[in-house]
Parts: C-alpha cells; sequence; structure tokens
C-alpha cells in the first residue's frame, strides 16, 4: 500500500484537465504512440464531440522514482456545474487533488466549488499553473490569488503547460512526495465503495470500485450491502486504458469487477461490497442523495414504446446516478416520464 497513490484532476471549465492528464499518461509511458489521442481519456462519443468531459475516468499508471517503483491512480473529472456530482464521486475515492488553474484567466467559480469538495474529504491539495506559455498568462497575479484561497506558500504551486509537457517531470515528482498514501486494513473484512457503473451488452454490469479495507479475490462470492444480494466475483481488475484482469486487490486499490448482473436496479453508487464468508459490520458511509434542478417530460412517439424507453432510461441512470424519473401520464401524450436532470447541460 505505500507505493499507491490515489489522486483527481479538478479545475474549471477548459483549463486543460483532459490535456494534464494526456501529459502525465505519456510521461509514465502508459500509452504506447500508436494509441495516444488528445482527451484519450473522454471515450463517450458526446464529450468527442463537444471537447468537454462528461464522465469521471479512472486510469491506473506506474512511475518510478529513486528506483522505488509506484502505482498512481489518476481519475480525471469533468469542470462544468452540472456534473458535479461526478466530481464529488470521484473525490471520495481519492487522497489527493490537482488543482488546475489557468494562468490566463485565474481563480474562477467552479475552481472553487471543487476545491470545496476536496477539502470537505481532507485530500491534499496541489495547486498547478496551467498554461504559462499562453502570451496572455499572467503567472504572478493568478499565483497571489491562489495562495489568498488556498493558503499556501508560493513555492508550492507549480507551474506547467499541459499541451507542450513543460513541468509534468516534476508534477509526477512533486504527487508521490505530497499526496499520501492510502490507509487501511489489508487483514480487515472487505470494504470496497463502488463510486462509478458502466453497463456492458456483453457482460453484464461492471462496478468500479476502491478498496478502503481488507482484499478481494476473484471466484469470491461477495455482498452488495445496500441491496442485500450476493454474486460471485467472476473478474476483477484494474483499469488500465483497457480492462486488465488480475487474480487479488487489496487495500488502497481502484478497480472493476464483472459478476454477471443484469438489472440497473441491483447497483447503487455509493454501496459497499463486502465478502460472504466474513462480511464487514457496517458500510462505509456512502454519497447524499442529488437534489435535482431541471424537470422535463419524456414521451415515445409511439405509445407501445414506453418499456423500452424505462429499460434505455435505467441503463442510463446506471451510468449516471444523479437522473431520476417517474412514470406519469398525461391525456394529450399518454404514458411518459418525469425525469430530473442538474441542469440544461445535463438535460442535453
Amino acid at each position: 500500500m505505500k507505493d499507491i497513490r490515489n489522486f483527481c484532476i479538478i479545475a474549471h471549465i477548459d483549463h486543460g484537465k483532459s490535456t494534464l492528464a494526456d501529459r502525465l499518461l505519456d510521461a509514465t509511458q502508459t500509452v504506447t504512440e500508436r494509441e495516444q489521442k488528445e482527451q484519450l481519456l473522454d471515450n463517450m462519443d458526446l464529450e468527442r464531440e463537444r471537447g468537454i468531459t462528461i464522465k469521471s475516468h479512472a486510469i491506473q499508471m506506474d512511475y518510478s522514482l529513486n528506483g522505488q517503483k509506484y502505482r498512481l491512480n489518476l481519475i480525471d473529472t469533468p469542470g462544468h456545474v452540472d456534473f458535479s456530482y461526478e466530481v464529488s464521486r470521484s473525490i471520495s475515492a481519492c487522497e489527493g487533488a490537482l488543482l488546475v488553474v489557468d494562468a490566463a484567466q485565474g481563480i474562477q467559480a467552479q475552481t472553487i466549488s471543487n476545491l470545496y469538495l476536496a477539502i470537505e474529504h481532507d485530500l491534499e491539495i496541489i495547486p498547478i499553473m496551467n498554461k504559462i506559455d499562453l502570451p496572455s498568462a499572467n503567472p504572478e497575479e493568478v499565483a497571489d490569488q491562489i495562495i489568498d484561497l488556498i493558503g499556501c506558500k508560493r513555492e508550492d504551486i507549480l507551474s506547467v503547460s499541459a499541451k507542450s509537457g513543460m513541468g509534468v517531470p516534476e508534477l509526477l515528482e512533486a504527487i508521490v512526495d505530497r499526496i499520501p498514501a492510502p490507509e487501511g486494513d489489508a487483514e480487515a473484512p472487505l470494504q470496497a465503495v463502488i463510486f462509478d457503473s458502466v453497463f456492458n451488452p456483453f457482460r453484464g454490469i461492471e462496478a468500479i470500485f476502491r478498496i478502503k479495507n481488507g482484499q478481494i479475490r476473484k471466484g469470491e462470492k461477495v455482498k452488495f450491502m445496500a441491496t442485500g444480494k450476493t454474486y460471485e466475483a467472476d473478474e476483477i481488475g484494474v483499469l488500465r486504458l483497457n480492462k486488465e484482469p488480475r487474480s487479488f486487490l487489496g487495500a488502497g486499490d481502484v478497480g472493476y469487477i464483472i459478476s454477471g448482473i443484469k438489472e440497473a436496479k441491483e447497483v447503487k453508487v455509493g454501496d459497499t461490497i463486502t465478502t460472504v464468508e466474513r462480511p464487514a459490520e457496517e458500510a462505509v458511509s456512502g454519497f447524499e442523495d442529488v437534489k435535482p434542478m431541471v424537470f422535463a417530460g419524456i414521451y415515445p412517439v409511439d405509445t407501445e414504446e414506453f418499456e423500452e424507453l424505462r429499460g434505455a432510461l435505467e441503463k442510463l441512470r446506471l451510468n449516471d446516478a444523479s437522473l431520476t424519473f417517474e412514470a406519469e401520464t398525461s391525456a394529450a401524450l399518454g404514458f411518459g416520464f418525469r425525469c430530473g436532470f442538474l441542469g440544461m447541460l445535463h438535460m442535453e
């Protein structure tokens, strides 16, 4: 566990989170030149088309410093306020956060709100000024803003250009030096928190979790505490660019589990996984329920497609726990759903 570092990248919209993640992946040689492309972690078509991050993405990197090997788990997060629920889930799986600030624009609204989320979870904050090679950059002014906001020293702030890769080696050293290793008891009963889930049409639901205490082995019987259902761990592993199966994961690791779950209702984000043989006494405290801000009625064009729409919404909710919906009827439109969203962009 001493060699693991879990951290996420938080910043305002378009301050360069996903590009910085690309440079970190290049510097640690996680990605071969052939697989390399811009904003590599943004794998949804919608994210590529708009150039924004919507889902959080986790990936593991290997890094060596002074002859010791480290495993870095990076989680890239979205910047828009509509997706702040994603950010809060990612933060709960980390011990540190890279706070990225654009050297031309300075500190903005989403910088501050994401920072407060990180401080609530007692994360170690590493302040970074990005885009310092821009002609309009104001590094001194922005550095003063950051010092006022977090109360750090001037020499703690790292200057980076995510586009050219300048300053990235120093950043990797700072991650290893400043972010604490995860705490947890490898001998205790298993407690793993699910912070994301993905629907795979061939293999059922993949739950992505972070182990707080204990360890999990392939083929072991596991229990999801919120629903009380038990499954066999058909496959567990770590998230590289592609999934890499492992036979064993221990405390502090971030990984995925595939256990042939078909129904979206059976996996709740924020749920705790434990083993059937030695169950944990209590679940890890989860996330607060989210309050929707924007409501929209969604109706099928043909009333016979009502069940298909319900299935599609359930699969969507699996991937995005902040979506709420309930059935409703209308005299003019027939049967449909009333859906709640966190903002106008989220609704699109």
